[in-house]
């Protein structure tokens, strides 16, 4: 339904957005980092009562020890003691003391360039003279950024892959449905078929199912990897999970590092099933995060309308031009009564329960293209080019600059569905729905239904 209304009143309550004039996008942002500074400060609490109690026992354990030793050896010189002790610690920090392999051998080598362009860093191994820590610099920022394109690349295929599963197994699924009635002649068969392939062809899948499968097989690499890890390097199946979680999440405390033993039985395939478990480990890992993030974006958005915050967008000038939609004698009405009240138009969602409009509330077909001075074919080809521009279709970019989400958020738009439409206070009953597959734009959403019913109405018009 087209209507004129006067502009909208102000509201009698307030969000904290609209209070602070924030839009929607950065209220996320605000509300992320004061989430992010809660969460930091509840772990720092967690922790602080899971180990400080244990770091004083073993700092007063190893106080007796020392004092107990210096009891039992009166004549060592402590300060020649203590010069032994730093010196023998910095010894076995960079792997000279024990049964340890060489770290700058062509494997350690290659071993190290790993951790540092995956930005896991165990810190075991630095380089200790100033030309190899000038070249750090340059190779790890060049490193780095290859490596943060290669996880977005497989990010990218691994989430095409399950889509194209997902997808499989729910067409299955809605054809063994329609195919269970037997009764319906040819016609409603078609029919049937066109909106199912219509269904598919819009169809996402859910971003819960895809963290589920990346959960999984994350977990199963984990747990071969440690498998492996548990007898080569004598750890407990525990601490093998917990370097698997460290090394893939490129935490990399550098507590446990595998690897660093002289003499491994077979060696050789144990240093190539390393590399690939934490290849695809790592890969894995990185993928379940980003998954992971659309869920707490849900999670922010569901707070910010919690809080009752609005969306506030920058305001356009008003260029002095009719509105599309408002017919010329009643604009030139408005004009001639000088009211100072600016009047908006809204486009009231179509609903299946809405009745037919009153003719008296539709504007003429020919009143609609005089003003905008285009035909239907022009409207519907710029329908289509938005919709596909919203929905990951490609489109070209207005003035070169980002469109919506970049990085792994976009691959993740595109692939699973995950839209946002930006809704002011002109389009208050239109659909926001955050749900993966569920997305609709309310500019879309508005065109689109105005120009459908203006076609079924005016039909026969001569274009």
């Amino acid at each position: 339904m087209v209507s004129l209304r006067a502009a909208m009143t102000r509201p009698t309550q307030h969000g904290c957005c609209t209070l602070l004039h924030l839009r929607e996008d950065n209220a996320r942002f605000i509300l992320l980092f004061v989430v992010l500074l809660l969460y930091m400060f509840a772990g720092a609490f967690l922790f602080m009562s899971l180990e400080q109690e244990n770091e004083q026992k073993e700092k007063q354990d190893f106080q007796n020890y020392l004092e107990e030793f210096y009891s039992r050896n009166p004549d060592v010189n402590k300060t020649e003691l203590e010069g032994l002790l730093k010196r023998y610690g910095a010894a076995e920090t960079a792997g000279y003391v024990g049964n340890k392999r060489p770290r700058w051998d062509f494997s350690g080598s290659f071993y190290f360039v790993g951790t540092v362009i995956s930005t896991i860093g165990f810190g075991m191994t630095t380089p200790r003279t100033v030309p190899g820590k000038i070249v750090l610099i340059f190779y790890g920022f060049f490193g780095c950024a290859s490596a943060i394109l290669f996880f977005n690349l497989f990010l990218e295929r691994i989430i095409t892959f399950l889509a194209y599963i997902l997808r499989a197994v729910h067409e299955r699924e809605m054809r063994r449905k329609s195919g269970g009635n037997g009764s319906r002649d040819s016609r409603d068969r078609r029919s049937s078929q066109t909106s199912d392939d219509d269904h598919l062809d819009t169809w996402k899948p859910s971003v819960y199912w895809v963290m589920l499968i990346l959960l999984l097989g994350a977990i199963i690499v984990a747990c071969c990897a440690s498998a492996m890890y548990h007898p080569v390097e004598n750890w407990t199946y525990f601490d093998a999970i917990y370097f698997c979680f460290v090394t893939f999440a490129t935490i990399g405390f550098g507590d446990l590092v595998v690897s660093q033993k002289s003499d491994y039985d077979y060696v050789q395939l144990y240093r190539i099933g390393n590399f690939i478990f934490i290849v695809i480990g790592c890969c894995c890992i990185y993928s379940l995060f980003n998954v992971t993030s659309i869920v707490i974006k849900q999670f922010l958005n569901w707070l910010i309308q919690k809080m009752n915050c609005r969306c506030r967008r920058r305001p356009k000038k008003s260029t002095g031009r009719r509105n599309a939609i408002t017919p010329g004698h009643l604009q030139r009405h408005s004009k001639s009564n000088g009211s100072t009240k600016a009047h908006s138009v809204t486009v009231e969602p179509d609903s299946d329960s809405e009745g037919r409009r009153n003719s008296d509330e539709m504007i003429s077909m020919r009143d609609f293209l005089n003003a905008n001075k285009i035909s239907l074919a022009m409207m519907q080809k710029q329908l289509w080019e938005t919709s596909q521009r919203g929905g990951g279709g490609g489109g070209v970019s207005n003035g070169g600059g980002f469109q919506g989400p970049v990085g792994p958020l976009a691959i993740l738009d595109r692939k699973l569905g995950q839209e946002e439409a930006y809704c002011d206070k002109n389009c208050p009953k239109v659909v926001r729905k955050t749900a993966i597959g569920n997305h609709y734009s309310c500019v879309i959403s508005q065109q689109r239904r105005v120009f459908n019913y203006l076609v079924t109405k005016h039909s026969d018009h001569p274009l």
